[in-house]
């Protein structure tokens, strides 16, 4: 190259102070998460090659153990939990009044059609 070309590919300047190399990054694992993954997924994995009750088993282990990782997240939910069973009944109390509304009406017109 001569003096009065410019270089093809320009340097890169970083600021020191921003700068982190490998040694400086530390990774700090969240062992309970890690456990709560690997055991949902072997004990879906017995379920898949047909272990059930291996499979439940892990995978009860598995559930329980994210359960007390997140014991704030179940104890809101189980106190969520009367609220949402007084809707579903209230939904099933609506399906069973429509089935049976349905049922006495198709009750009247087959009675309506044997008359004649």
């Amino acid at each position: 190259m001569s003096a009065g070309t410019a270089p093809l590919v320009q340097p890169v300047v970083y600021p020191q102070g921003h700068m982190e190399t490998r040694k400086e990054v530390k990774l700090d694992p969240d062992w309970m998460r890690i456990g709560v993954g690997s055991t949902l997924l072997t004990g879906s994995l017995l379920l898949l090659t047909g272990k059930r009750k291996a499979g439940l088993l892990v995978t009860a282990a598995g559930t329980a153990l994210a359960m007390l990782d997140n014991n704030e997240l179940v104890s809101e939910w189980w106190n969520a939990l009367p609220t949402y069973l007084d809707h579903a009944q209230r939904m099933l109390d609506q399906v069973s009044s429509t089935v049976d509304d349905l049922t006495d009406k198709r009750d009247k017109i087959m009675a309506l059609f044997s008359k004649r």
